[in-house]
């Protein structure tokens, strides 16, 4: 499984996750807790990941940087929501 892009739904308690290779085809989705994200992501190649700005993604962007991927913010006009 190589996961370029993920894109993580953040919120209070349960976060989504969705990840695609470099062909654009599903690869991941996964729902994990609070406590599960960092140790997920910490144990994961380094990838890029797109998350809407919100009041958390500021932290949880600063956290999944320090374990080398490349985290974007992404404007709530952008998201897309299926």
């Amino acid at each position: 499984m190589n996961i370029v892009r993920i894109g993580l739904d953040l919120a209070k308690y349960v976060f989504h996750l969705h990840g695609v290779d470099e062909r654009g085809k599903v690869v991941l989705r996964k729902t994990l807790r609070r406590p599960g994200v960092a140790p997920f992501f910490a144990n994961l190649p380094r990838c890029v990941v797109g998350m809407e700005a919100s009041n958390g993604a500021h932290y949880w962007a600063k956290t999944l940087s320090e374990f080398g991927h490349d985290v974007r913010l992404i404007s709530h006009k952008f998201v897309t929501h299926m």
